[in-house]
């Protein structure tokens, strides 16, 4: 069964493209986050006698516990006709069908999280979580109309601006009641008993670190095997995933009017077993604890998949760069920098650019780190400009995704050329990744950014990625590239799942493919994902991804190019007077090559096979887990 284990459910995957495929012929209607457009087509309203006897989900249903109720955010409805309904249609003059969009209002930010689906009296309905009613209880609204009467949906917004909800509304904030409608954590049900206990006790120390959770869940799922064969894994799992050192500190720093502001910074040196830490630092307003340990967790394994046995670690701060000036900027990093310089060094611990810092931020940090520590040693990996010579590193990792997704389609005997490829996110990973397509022959057609996506039915080209380097540079959005390429679109508030595709390369955030954009993705045509950001997927869409033998290519593996070139750096291997860009390249492919073929080699050793989809992201966890697991042996208990 596609999805997670709670909620209403599909048989089959082909009863989720049916599904799919209905709502998109008749009323796509999907509850989502503020800010964006949805579609309404009008058809039958309330006034049609058989809208009252209308299946509203083609799907087996079961009542929901109140529990599921906080967890369900998200519905698709379909509206269906009976036989009696539909021979009348016939003879009848069928209206035409208006498309609606509707953009929810900023005043509606606190109603429309608290939505879930239960049955009433035999049909589903779409309830309020704050007063336990649905929407259609409560006709007369602060406007003075009654508003549309054709969808559930139109009655919860007539519900959501109802004296009665706003009223509850109100009593419940007075309270400090608030409904908090936490992550659910997906719990494989097929997972061993001892495997269990891992997760279980990692639930039972950080609860509410949910980010952490789900990245020790896929990792705990993969070593199952691994487990099995000896339980003397048991206790290196447990030992591995507490970090050897988590540092929270304060960050103040004054803006350009003179105000302090206070940010809190974050370094978290998950595991040294191997080798100084490596890992990047981000710089995001939804960085936290969960965040960093999550992405702590990611790269130790990720170093040592890579030909560099390395150890882990990861940090940054929930600061905001975007608006603000570079002398604002400069002082928050300077601010950053004189707590964490102290926990840094060639032999300890050396950063990398992560979300939200690049070569401007890169710059500022080792500046300060060098004044505090007094010498030049260890500069960090890194876009290093002009203060420490050229570099091939930012090309490094979107190159490597790229190299990477061609041996995969090398086992299955296809290329890259021709192929259509849909890329999300538009930072310096996406960008290259266009270029490295450009160079091999695909068809990359799309960007995004927070906002929405852009796509270009005829193709990226290098002087397009030009273009969108400088609207980057400057800050405006990706909808201003439509107005110069009139084959291109930009759609406000949406995702490139949509888009037929060949392949997919995740380059955005953690987390940004859900359900619905997974099942978006195999009803695209997409055969392959690379993950170019750290778990891009959902739970629940990576079960729908390996139901449908989508291969994906894990972000521990795929995206090892840029562990590759750091370590080149540091080690004065690499530079532009004795190496062209074409050596570095060659050098790159070996090293992802190697990777490839470790995490391969690692899932058939265990008895999964080559096109098993969970093959390659099993054998690469496998492959990283036993390295690290034998350095953590020979050392001790340390």
């Amino acid at each position: 069964m596609l999805g997670p284990t709670s909620g209403v459910g599909m048989n089959s995957a082909m009863d989720d493209m049916n599904l799919i495929q209905q709502t998109q012929r008749h009323h796509h209607l999907v509850v989502r986050e503020i800010g964006e457009e949805i579609d309404l087509e009008i058809g039958a309203g309330e006034d049609d006698p058989a809208f009252g006897n209308a299946t509203l989900i083609g799907a087996p249903l079961r009542e929901s516990s109140t529990e599921e109720h906080s967890e369900s955010k998200q519905m698709g409805m379909v509206s269906q006709l009976p036989n009696d309904a539909q021979d009348m249609s016939k003879s009848q003059p069928v209206k035409r069908k208006k498309k609606v969009v509707k953009r929810w209002r900023e005043e509606w930010a606190d109603t429309y999280k608290w939505a879930y689906v239960d049955v009433k009296d035999g049909t589903p309905r779409i309830f309020c979580s704050v007063c336990r009613e649905y929407g259609r209880k409560h006709r007369r609204n602060p406007y003075g109309n009654e508003g549309s009467r054709n969808m559930q949906m139109s009655a919860l917004e007539e519900h959501n601006n109802s004296l009665l909800h706003k009223e509850a509304l109100r009593l419940q904030m007075a309270s400090k009641d608030k409904i908090v409608v936490d992550k659910p954590v997906y719990v494989k049900a097929a997972i061993s008993k001892t495997a269990g206990s891992i997760l279980e006790a990692t639930l039972k120390r950080d609860p509410h670190e949910a980010e952490f959770i789900q990245a020790v869940q896929e990792a705990v799922q993969a070593l199952e095997r691994v487990i099995a064969k000896n339980s003397h894994y048991v206790n290196i799992m447990e030992r591995l995933l507490e970090p050897e050192r988590t540092i929270v500190f304060r960050v103040s720093w004054v803006d350009d009017r003179g105000e302090t502001h206070v940010n809190r910074g974050y370094r978290v040196q998950f595991n040294q077993s191997m080798g100084p830490c490596r890992g990047g630092i981000r710089f995001h307003p939804s960085m936290n604890l969960s965040v960093a340990k999550f992405l702590g967790f990611e790269q130790t394994l990720k170093n040592a998949l890579s030909p560099y046995k390395l150890g882990g670690a990861a940090g940054g701060s929930d600061f905001d760069p975007k608006g603000k000036s570079d002398n604002e900027i400069m002082r928050f990093c300077q601010s950053f920098m004189s707590e964490m310089y102290r926990y840094l060094g060639p032999d300890k611990d050396l950063p990398s650019e992560e979300m939200g810092v690049g070569t401007r931020e890169m710059g500022y940090l080792f500046g300060q780190y060098r004044r505090l520590a007094g010498h030049f040693q260890g500069s960090f990996t890194g876009p290093r400009i002009f203060w420490s010579g050229p570099s091939l590193r930012p090309e490094a990792t979107g190159y490597g995704l790229v190299f990477f997704s061609q041996l995969m389609l090398a086992d299955m005997n296809k290329e890259l050329k021709g192929l259509r490829c849909v890329v999300s996110g538009s930072g310096k990973i996406a960008l290259h990744v266009l270029e490295k397509l450009i160079a091999y022959g695909a068809l990359p057609i799309t960007v995004s950014d927070s906002r929405g996506y852009l796509v270009d039915e005829d193709g990226f080209d290098y002087m397009k990625i030009s273009f969108l380097r400088d609207i980057k540079a400057q800050q405006r959005s990706l909808r201003d590239y439509s107005k110069t390429y009139a084959r291109s679109k930009y759609y406000d508030e949406a995702k490139p799942w949509t888009e037929r595709c060949d392949l997919a390369f995740a380059c955005g955030s953690q987390n940004e493919i859900d359900h619905s954009d997974a099942l978006n993705l195999v009803n695209s045509g997409c055969r392959i994902l690379v993950e170019g950001s750290h778990m891009p997927c959902a739970p629940e869409a990576v079960q729908v991804l390996r139901k449908a033998s989508v291969l994906i290519a894990p972000a521990m593996a795929a995206g090892a190019g840029g562990v590759v070139a750091g370590e080149l750096e540091l080690n004065n291997e690499c530079s532009l007077m004795h190496w062209s860009p074409e050596d570095f390249e060659s050098k790159l492919q070996e090293a992802m090559k190697q990777t490839y073929q470790r995490a391969m080699k690692a899932a058939t050793d265990f008895g999964y096979q080559k096109e098993n989809p969970e093959a390659l992201v099993h054998g690469a966890v496998i492959s990283a887990f036993l390295t690290i697991a034998q350095a953590m042996t020979d050392q001790g208990s340390v």
